[in-house]
């Protein structure tokens, strides 16, 4: 997949994941890697606040992107989270397969287009506990 990191249309989110080629409905964009941890080693970041770019695989299974910054995966943001622009929407989702995660087109994506994923309304209710 085509896929480059620069700034995002999203106002205060700093870099987006773009691709420079048309991704079909239903197609793997890319995996969300980075160092893999368990939950003890998560709730210890988290209490330090360094867990902007966690992904749970399972209940004791994460993935941390927040030191792998080669990974592009990290960049894709939620069009649907604490900012919104109108005519920006999520144009894909996290899928889990097995003990890898992919971000799946959830419908066709244009060349040029932003990739946008749910983040899920939980993680968006942790963000805004967190921000009170």
């Amino acid at each position: 997949m085509a896929l480059l990191v620069k700034k995002s249309k999203l106002p205060g989110a700093g870099k987006g994941l773009f691709t420079t080629k048309a991704i079909s409905k239903d197609a793997k964009i890319i995996a969300y890697r980075g160092e893999i941890i368990g939950y003890n080693e998560y709730r210890k970041r988290a209490r330090k606040e360094q867990d902007q770019y966690l992904f749970f695989l399972r209940q004791n299974l994460c993935i941390d992107a927040m030191h792998t910054p080669q990974y592009k995966a990290r960049y894709a943001n939620d069009a649907a989270g604490i900012i919104k622009v109108k005519s920006l929407r999520n144009n894909s989702d996290y899928i889990i397969f097995g003990d890898k995660c992919f971000i799946v087109a959830s419908r066709d994506i244009k060349a040029g287009e932003e990739i946008f994923v749910n983040y899920t309304k939980s993680y968006w209710d942790y963000m805004r506990k967190r921000l009170k």
